[in-house]
């Protein structure tokens, strides 16, 4: 009574305190999440159009549900993609003014086989009924919110129809472009040069520093434009089987094989129990001692573990093979005999009919002619054997009409049931007319193979708890360690070996060859984590991660360690032009040869449509460009080139006939920029100020 009475007698500071500590809480996530921090009820912008956070994650949450094993992260960065590309496309609509009509919409939506070949929308003739379909809607209230979604996006795809089609329609191609390209594939030019090549100056004669990469990129910043991205090193230290595992493994497995004596404590006595030899009970003995339980059915030899094969396959009935290791498997199998034809190959010719369940047949036919038509087939077949497979692949309704019929192998009851009797009836070689659900089958049996029968006992490789705890010992020992040292360093003092380091987007799910670690990729993007910083991740069935976050690239641009494959040839061959033209010098082609210590070449009838070298120099538009533009016998300055400096001297230009029509190289022009239309979103993305904030809801 007395702790009671003292209770209430504070009760008012303690309600005090408890008020403060609560107001304390607010304030603080004011400041990190609302009106003083950052917002947390959009998930992010384009051109200042915010995308809610609530609809993102319905979308994000539809499309895991209907994805075949689809991540979240996945699911997330396909809803983005799409967000951003509705939210890009759609002001370009509102920019035209572009409008739906009635029966443009309802045509989109025909196209949708839920709507279009439903039958409770189809009248009499198999046909869509659009009076069907509004009555449908109009008596069914709680369907409304289903065609109201269904109508947003056949409005947007009907809109981008528009739009698409719009663009095309400008895109076209003048007479002068035809022209143009006549008379860049016709017209020749013959012309002398002097090449001082980069390759004649080696590599290790000049470098390139970073800040000269950059400065590159920065100078072309659309073609090194980058998300943020983070730098993550790390250790694998795998949790997997030690030596001494797999020995006991083996050896447990190997005393399967004989009997063991075990106490029996209701008799009070010892009872041998019969090994794998001599049990009795095949099936039950499996499934007691494996980790993969009894498979009774009969294994062709191709479907065998590879390197022990032919052994297994070998094996007299009753006779056992193994220990043999088989994936992360130690095996032992004992033969319970073979039996033929367990798998047959067959090729077919299928002739579907309307009503049939083949899904595209070539042309339209009642059962009757189906039936004339597979006769027909099968009479030739049988008249010339060989004119199958081009049969098949010219009549032939399946799929498997590329393949020539061909089916593979298959085992009984893989095919529906008329076809199966027919194959497995039947020897290598025969062909038949069999009716099935989808049509008419010209069936030929091409190869049977025999199988065998094995009880394996498998036990997985696994490590022991002993093996685990070292490797947990060494992962933590590392992690702490690596905390206040040396990355690198440690690792070495410990046996460890440091991968290569992973650069990764804010969004990616992949890291390395380790696939799928989004949870390390969130742990660097998180603004709790410095530059340094040191974690360790367990991965199941793999071991243990120990990530550094080492560095961060917020520029704008690719890092240097991956533009300079591609920058560095191009600065090497800039700087090592400089040294080539200050060679090439003498006021003769002769002269410029003498001076840069090579001959004088020749080039006969190149055309700028295809402006190669000859002596397999390869490409080299700008010196051909400049041979067609000077007078005759004059010498160009020095050119620099795809492969070198190039100095060259006008001989002869051959211009090409007239002719009355362009027309063919109107369309030849029209063909390289058929492709022009799917240029134009990747270009809006590129010029639009995109914000995505989905690290900060942990996606």
């Amino acid at each position: 009574m007395a702790v009671l009475a003292k209770i209430r007698q504070r009760s008012a500071l303690l309600i005090g305190v408890i008020a403060l500590a609560l107001f304390a809480f607010i304030i603080q996530d004011l400041f990190t999440r609302g009106t003083f921090g950052q917002s947390s009820k959009d998930v992010g912008s384009i051109d200042g159009k915010d995308i809610s956070f609530e609809d993102f994650r319905v979308k994000v949450s539809n499309v895991e549900k209907s994805g075949q094993g689809i991540s979240s992260t996945e699911a997330s960065n396909r809803v983005w993609d799409q967000e951003v590309s509705i939210a890009l496309l759609s002001t370009q609509f509102d920019k035209l003014g572009l409008r739906v009509g009635e029966k443009h919409l309802i045509e989109v939506l025909k196209a949708d086989p839920n709507i279009g070949k439903n039958p409770m929308f189809l009248n009499a003739a198999g046909m869509f009924d659009i009076a069907k379909f509004k009555e449908y809607f109009k008596t069914n209230p709680e369907a409304k919110q289903y065609i109201a979604d269904r109508e947003k996006d056949a409005t947007l795809n009907a809109k981008f129809q528009i739009y698409n089609t719009l663009v095309k329609s400008g895109l076209y191609t003048t007479a002068s472009e035809g022209k143009l390209k006549y008379e860049m594939e016709a017209n020749k030019v013959n012309f002398a040069y002097v090449a001082g090549l980069y390759s004649s100056i080696k590599d290790s004669e000049v470098k390139i520093s970073d800040s000269e990469i950059v400065d590159y990129m920065k100078k072309n910043e659309k073609k090194f434009k980058a998300d943020e991205t983070r730098e993550i090193q790390y250790v694998l230290v795998e949790d997997k089987a030690s030596k001494e595992d797999e020995a006991e493994i083996k050896a447990k497995i190997t005393a399967l094989l004989s009997g063991s004596v075990v106490y029996n404590a209701k008799t009070g006595k010892n009872d041998t129990l019969p090994g794998f030899r001599n049990a009795t009970n095949i099936a039950e003995f499996v499934n007691s001692n494996s980790d993969i339980p009894y498979d009774s059915s009969y294994v062709a030899k191709n479907s065998l573990p590879a390197v022990d094969a032919d052994k297994l396959f070998s094996l007299a009935p009753g006779a056992i093979y193994g220990p043999y290791v088989y994936g992360k498997y130690y095996c032992i199998s004992k033969s319970l005999g073979f039996k033929a034809g367990v798998n047959a190959k067959a090729s077919h010719i299928l002739i579907g009919y309307t009503g049939s369940q083949t899904p595209n047949t070539k042309e339209k036919r009642t059962k009757e002619e189906a039936k004339a038509k597979a006769e027909e087939i099968l009479a030739q077949v049988q008249a010339n054997p060989d004119s199958f497979m081009m049969l098949a692949f010219t009549s032939s309704d399946d799929s498997s009409a590329q393949q020539g019929g061909d089916l593979g192998y298959f085992g009984p009851n893989q095919m529906v049931k008329p076809f199966n009797d027919f194959v497995f009836s039947n020897g290598i070689g025969k062909v038949g007319l069999v009716e099935t659900p989808f049509g008419f089958h010209i069936i030929k049996i091409t190869d049977k193979q025999d199988g065998i029968r094995l009880a394996t006992i498998a036990q997985k490789i696994e490590p022991s708890e002993v093996t685990s705890d070292k490797v947990f010992t060494l992962a933590t020992k590392f992690e702490m360690d690596a905390a206040d040292k040396d990355f690198n360093a440690t690792a070495k003092e410990l046996g460890l070996k440091v991968a290569p380091p992973v650069t990764a987007k804010a969004m990616d799910e992949a890291f390395g060859s380790l696939g799928n670690q989004r949870n390390i990729v969130r742990w660097a993007f998180d603004k709790e984590t410095d530059k340094g910083d040191v974690k360790r991740f367990e991965i199941a069935n793999v071991g243990h991660v120990i990530a550094q976050y080492k560095s961060e690239n917020a520029s704008g641009l690719v890092s240097v360690t991956v533009a300079r494959p591609y920058v560095e040839p191009i600065l090497k061959n800039k700087k090592k032009a400089e040294m080539l033209k200050a060679k090439m010098t003498g006021s003769s082609l002769e002269a410029v040869a003498k001076s840069a210590g090579v001959a004088v070449q020749q080039a006969a009838d190149v055309t700028m449509d295809n402006p190669v070298l000859p002596g397999g120099v390869g490409q080299e538009p700008k010196v051909v460009g400049n041979a067609f533009a000077l007078a005759a016998n004059k010498i160009s300055a020095p050119i620099e080139g795809n492969t070198g400096v190039y100095v060259v001297k006008n001989i002869k230009v051959v211009k090409a006939p007239a002719i009355a029509s362009h027309a063919a190289y109107i369309e030849k022009v029209k063909a390289q920029s058929a492709s022009d239309a799917s240029r134009i979103l990747p270009a809006l993305k590129n010029n639009a100020k995109i914000k995505d904030n989905r690290l900060e809801f942990n996606y």
